[in-house]
Protein backbone atom coordinates (compact mmCIF):
# COMPACT_ATOMS: atom_id res chain seq x y z
CA UNK A 1 0.00 0.00 0.00
CA UNK A 2 1.38 3.41 -0.65
CA UNK A 3 0.43 6.90 1.33
CA UNK A 4 0.63 10.30 -0.45
CA UNK A 5 0.54 13.20 1.45
CA UNK A 6 -0.81 16.40 -0.37
CA UNK A 7 2.81 18.76 -0.29
CA UNK A 8 1.04 22.26 -1.20
CA UNK A 9 0.36 25.55 0.58
CA UNK A 10 -3.41 25.48 -0.06
CA UNK A 11 -3.70 22.32 0.65
CA UNK A 12 -2.50 23.15 4.01
CA UNK A 13 -3.90 26.63 4.21
CA UNK A 14 -7.34 25.53 4.16
CA UNK A 15 -7.07 21.83 5.74
CA UNK A 16 -6.12 24.93 8.61
CA UNK A 17 -9.26 26.32 8.42
CA UNK A 18 -11.58 23.16 8.26
CA UNK A 19 -9.66 22.28 11.54
CA UNK A 20 -10.99 25.77 13.45
CA UNK A 21 -13.89 25.11 15.72
CA UNK A 22 -14.83 28.67 14.84
CA UNK A 23 -15.80 27.54 10.89
CA UNK A 24 -19.67 27.27 10.45
CA UNK A 25 -21.30 24.51 8.70
CA UNK A 26 -21.74 26.11 5.39
CA UNK A 27 -18.07 26.98 5.39
CA UNK A 28 -16.72 23.66 6.33
CA UNK A 29 -18.87 22.39 3.19
CA UNK A 30 -17.16 24.62 1.22
CA UNK A 31 -13.44 24.01 2.53
CA UNK A 32 -14.30 20.02 2.19
CA UNK A 33 -15.40 20.43 -1.09
CA UNK A 34 -12.31 22.67 -2.40
CA UNK A 35 -9.77 20.04 -0.58
CA UNK A 36 -11.19 17.09 -2.22
CA UNK A 37 -10.73 18.68 -5.76
CA UNK A 38 -7.29 19.18 -4.24
CA UNK A 39 -7.00 16.11 -3.21
CA UNK A 40 -8.20 14.61 -6.10
CA UNK A 41 -5.96 15.98 -8.53
CA UNK A 42 -3.37 13.86 -7.02
CA UNK A 43 -5.22 11.19 -6.55
CA UNK A 44 -6.29 10.56 -10.16
CA UNK A 45 -2.82 11.02 -11.32
CA UNK A 46 -2.65 7.51 -12.81
CA UNK A 47 -6.02 7.16 -13.46
CA UNK A 48 -6.43 4.91 -16.81
CA UNK A 49 -6.78 6.82 -19.92
CA UNK A 50 -7.17 6.13 -23.72
CA UNK A 51 -5.96 7.59 -26.71
CA UNK A 52 -8.02 9.87 -28.57
CA UNK A 53 -7.85 11.99 -31.85
CA UNK A 54 -9.83 15.83 -32.02
CA UNK A 55 -9.84 18.20 -34.43
CA UNK A 56 -9.08 21.75 -33.05
CA UNK A 57 -9.99 24.51 -35.23
CA UNK A 58 -6.48 24.51 -36.40
CA UNK A 59 -5.43 21.05 -36.91
CA UNK A 60 -5.85 17.46 -35.74
CA UNK A 61 -4.67 16.63 -32.25
CA UNK A 62 -3.75 13.76 -30.29
CA UNK A 63 -5.14 13.56 -26.24
CA UNK A 64 -6.45 11.09 -24.68
CA UNK A 65 -9.56 10.11 -22.63
CA UNK A 66 -10.85 8.28 -19.29
CA UNK A 67 -10.79 4.89 -20.33
CA UNK A 68 -13.79 2.38 -19.84
CA UNK A 69 -14.77 1.06 -17.70
CA UNK A 70 -15.40 4.29 -15.93
CA UNK A 71 -14.09 4.81 -12.31
CA UNK A 72 -16.89 4.19 -9.52
CA UNK A 73 -16.62 6.63 -6.65
CA UNK A 74 -17.66 5.54 -3.21
CA UNK A 75 -18.10 7.99 -0.37
CA UNK A 76 -18.40 6.16 3.26
CA UNK A 77 -21.58 7.16 5.02
CA UNK A 78 -22.35 9.37 6.16
CA UNK A 79 -19.49 12.42 6.22
CA UNK A 80 -18.12 10.89 3.09
CA UNK A 81 -21.42 12.35 1.13
CA UNK A 82 -19.38 16.01 2.03
CA UNK A 83 -16.83 14.98 -0.11
CA UNK A 84 -18.01 13.17 -2.86
CA UNK A 85 -19.10 16.54 -5.09
CA UNK A 86 -15.57 18.12 -4.83
CA UNK A 87 -14.46 14.10 -6.56
CA UNK A 88 -17.52 14.00 -9.03
CA UNK A 89 -16.64 17.78 -10.31
CA UNK A 90 -13.34 16.16 -11.40
CA UNK A 91 -14.93 12.89 -12.56
CA UNK A 92 -18.28 13.99 -14.07
CA UNK A 93 -18.75 10.88 -15.86
CA UNK A 94 -17.86 8.34 -13.15
CA UNK A 95 -20.60 5.56 -11.34
CA UNK A 96 -21.68 6.39 -8.07
CA UNK A 97 -21.72 3.66 -5.23
CA UNK A 98 -22.65 4.07 -1.15
CA UNK A 99 -20.97 2.11 1.78
CA UNK A 100 -22.87 3.25 5.00
CA UNK A 101 -21.04 2.10 8.15
CA UNK A 102 -21.31 2.88 11.83
CA UNK A 103 -18.68 2.56 14.64
CA UNK A 104 -19.68 1.42 17.92
CA UNK A 105 -18.13 4.02 20.23
CA UNK A 106 -17.09 1.67 22.82
CA UNK A 107 -15.43 -0.98 20.67
CA UNK A 108 -14.56 1.42 18.45
CA UNK A 109 -15.45 -1.42 15.51
CA UNK A 110 -17.22 -0.59 12.22
CA UNK A 111 -20.03 -3.03 11.12
CA UNK A 112 -21.98 -2.00 7.86
CA UNK A 113 -25.55 -1.16 7.39
CA UNK A 114 -25.74 -0.73 3.81
CA UNK A 115 -23.77 -0.94 0.62
CA UNK A 116 -24.95 0.20 -3.08
CA UNK A 117 -21.96 -1.11 -5.53
CA UNK A 118 -21.83 -2.94 -8.97
CA UNK A 119 -21.01 -7.07 -8.16
CA UNK A 120 -18.04 -6.49 -10.92
CA UNK A 121 -15.57 -3.85 -10.69
CA UNK A 122 -13.28 -5.49 -13.14
CA UNK A 123 -11.09 -3.20 -14.71
CA UNK A 124 -12.31 -0.44 -12.69
CA UNK A 125 -10.57 2.28 -10.56
CA UNK A 126 -12.49 2.55 -7.28
CA UNK A 127 -12.26 5.99 -5.34
CA UNK A 128 -13.27 5.55 -1.46
CA UNK A 129 -14.04 8.75 0.40
CA UNK A 130 -13.84 9.36 3.84
CA UNK A 131 -13.01 12.77 5.61
CA UNK A 132 -11.27 10.98 8.76
CA UNK A 133 -9.24 8.24 8.51
CA UNK A 134 -8.69 6.91 12.25
CA UNK A 135 -8.99 3.14 13.59
CA UNK A 136 -9.04 2.50 9.53
CA UNK A 137 -11.63 -0.12 10.53
CA UNK A 138 -14.35 1.38 7.90
CA UNK A 139 -11.32 1.98 5.31
CA UNK A 140 -10.36 -1.52 5.37
CA UNK A 141 -13.78 -2.46 4.98
CA UNK A 142 -14.57 -1.16 1.99
CA UNK A 143 -11.09 -1.50 0.40
CA UNK A 144 -11.99 -5.17 0.88
CA UNK A 145 -15.47 -4.92 -0.96
CA UNK A 146 -13.33 -3.37 -3.73
CA UNK A 147 -11.04 -6.07 -3.86
CA UNK A 148 -13.56 -8.93 -3.44
CA UNK A 149 -15.34 -7.24 -6.51
CA UNK A 150 -11.98 -7.45 -8.71
CA UNK A 151 -11.54 -3.72 -8.80
CA UNK A 152 -8.35 -2.58 -10.49
CA UNK A 153 -7.11 -0.31 -8.25
CA UNK A 154 -8.45 1.41 -4.95
CA UNK A 155 -7.69 4.85 -4.06
CA UNK A 156 -9.28 6.19 -0.65
CA UNK A 157 -9.28 10.05 -0.22
CA UNK A 158 -9.06 11.14 3.39
CA UNK A 159 -8.83 14.78 4.58
CA UNK A 160 -6.57 13.74 7.55
CA UNK A 161 -5.24 10.49 9.27
CA UNK A 162 -3.97 8.95 12.02
CA UNK A 163 -0.74 6.82 11.73
CA UNK A 164 -2.53 3.87 13.45
CA UNK A 165 -5.44 4.05 10.80
CA UNK A 166 -2.40 4.16 7.97
CA UNK A 167 -0.55 1.27 9.82
CA UNK A 168 -3.52 -1.10 9.76
CA UNK A 169 -3.80 -0.07 5.79
CA UNK A 170 -0.48 -0.90 5.17
CA UNK A 171 -0.43 -4.54 7.20
CA UNK A 172 -3.74 -5.41 5.49
CA UNK A 173 -3.35 -4.52 2.23
CA UNK A 174 1.00 -4.88 2.06
CA UNK A 175 0.66 -7.87 -1.37
CA UNK A 176 0.80 -5.51 -3.97
CA UNK A 177 -1.06 -7.72 -6.16
CA UNK A 178 -4.34 -4.57 -6.84
CA UNK A 179 -2.52 -0.77 -6.32
CA UNK A 180 -4.29 0.58 -3.56
CA UNK A 181 -2.80 3.62 -2.41
CA UNK A 182 -4.37 6.53 0.43
CA UNK A 183 -4.14 9.95 -0.54
CA UNK A 184 -5.20 12.56 2.26
CA UNK A 185 -3.96 16.09 3.67
CA UNK A 186 -2.18 15.13 6.30
CA UNK A 187 -1.07 12.50 8.61
CA UNK A 188 -1.94 13.99 12.15
CA UNK A 189 -0.03 13.21 15.84
CA UNK A 190 -2.32 10.07 16.01
CA UNK A 191 -6.05 8.96 18.00
CA UNK A 192 -6.87 9.45 21.62
CA UNK A 193 -8.74 7.22 23.81
CA UNK A 194 -11.96 7.34 22.16
CA UNK A 195 -10.55 7.09 18.66
CA UNK A 196 -10.52 10.51 17.95
CA UNK A 197 -7.75 12.17 15.55
CA UNK A 198 -5.63 14.21 17.46
CA UNK A 199 -5.73 17.35 16.68
CA UNK A 200 -7.83 16.19 13.78
CA UNK A 201 -11.34 18.74 13.12
CA UNK A 202 -13.93 16.92 15.53
CA UNK A 203 -16.40 14.53 14.20
CA UNK A 204 -16.81 15.60 10.64
CA UNK A 205 -19.89 14.05 9.97
CA UNK A 206 -21.70 16.20 12.59
CA UNK A 207 -19.68 19.87 11.29
CA UNK A 208 -20.79 18.80 7.90
CA UNK A 209 -24.25 17.76 8.28
CA UNK A 210 -25.09 19.13 12.16
CA UNK A 211 -25.50 17.08 15.15
CA UNK A 212 -28.29 14.45 14.78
Amino acid sequence: MQTSVADHPLVAHKLTALRDRGTDTPTFRRLAYELTTLLGYEATRNVRVEPVQVVTPVAPALGVRLARPVPLLVPILRAGIGMLDGLASLLPRADIGFAGLVRNEETLIASTYATRLPADLTGRDTFILDPMLATGGSMETVITMMLDRNAATVTAICLVAAPEGLARLAAGFRDGSVPVQVVTGAVDAGLNDKGYIVPGLGDAGDRLFGSI
